[in-house]
């Protein structure tokens, strides 16, 4: 669809964009018609071809380095892409790392990272993109079907750090909704990624819950992402659309 589309004259930023659920939902809003920033840490050379592909399609495209862990970073490239694109309509919280183990097992090093990449890099990405999203625009977070439901030791912490992000939407759409803007979670489920291959040793039991039998793709997500940035996604707001193939169900 291109400049053509739904999203066409919307500007979206999706931070971790340059692979995985990341990089489909960048494209996914370019062939919507949205011209698309995204953010980056170590995989320059990834994040540039999704640049590519966006710009084929038509569609304006940077991306932005901007290491989750470090404080600051994501609030500059979250106003960085704002000024390249000319301000901001969709923010994709995106970027997420895992770290796993029992609580017990857990380091200091290992709590701390995933605070800063889950929880807080969301928190003050989103404060930043407040001050330049236009009124009536979208934030969506993506967090995980296991923010509700851990059927596995050594989730503990993960969980936590995404079941951070159920209260933070909610209370972000009652903070947003007089100007109109969507604050909304979308949480996958096992989802065919370099971060969690369908082929990993733990496919079976992760699988073993779910109502289809497989995993899902990072298109199955980008679709969601899709619908919540679009006109059809204009009323629904603090809500949690879980896609995980009826794992939690």
């Amino acid at each position: 669809m291109g400049e053509h589309g739904p999203l066409a004259g919307n500007t979206a930023l999706v931070t971790g964009g340059s692979r995985g659920i990341g990089a489909a939902t960048a494209r996914h809003l370019g062939a919507l018609g949205a011209d698309v920033a995204i953010t980056y840490n170590t995989a320059g050379e990834r994040a540039a071809a999704v640049v590519a592909d966006l710009t084929a399609l038509g569609v304006r495209s940077v991306a932005v380095r901007a290491p989750a862990t470090e404080r600051g970073a994501v609030e500059a490239a979250v106003l960085e892409a704002a000024e390249a694109l000319g301000g901001l309509d969709v923010l994709v919280n995106n970027a997420g790392i895992a770290r796993y183990g029992t609580v017990g097992e857990v380091t200091d090093e290992d709590l701390d990272a995933i605070i800063d990449v889950n929880i807080r890099a969301v928190v003050t990405g989103t404060r930043a993109a407040i001050g330049v999203l236009r009124d009536g625009g979208r934030v969506i977070t993506i967090g995980s079907n296991l923010a509700e439901r851990v059927t596995s030791p050594g989730l503990a912490v993960y969980a936590m750090s995404k079941s951070a992000l159920l209260g933070f939407t909610r209370g972000l759409a009652r903070d947003l909704g007089p100007r109109r803007i969507t604050a909304n979670l979308v949480q996958p489920g096992s989802t065919d990624t370099d971060m969690n291959p369908a082929g990993n040793p733990t496919a079976a039991e992760q699988l073993s819950t779910s109502a289809l039998g497989y995993y899902g793709n990072a298109a199955d997500i980008a679709a969601t992402v899709g619908h919540l940035a679009g006109p059809a996604g204009a009323h629904i707001t603090g809500a949690v659309l879980t896609v995980d193939g009826g794992q939690n169900t």
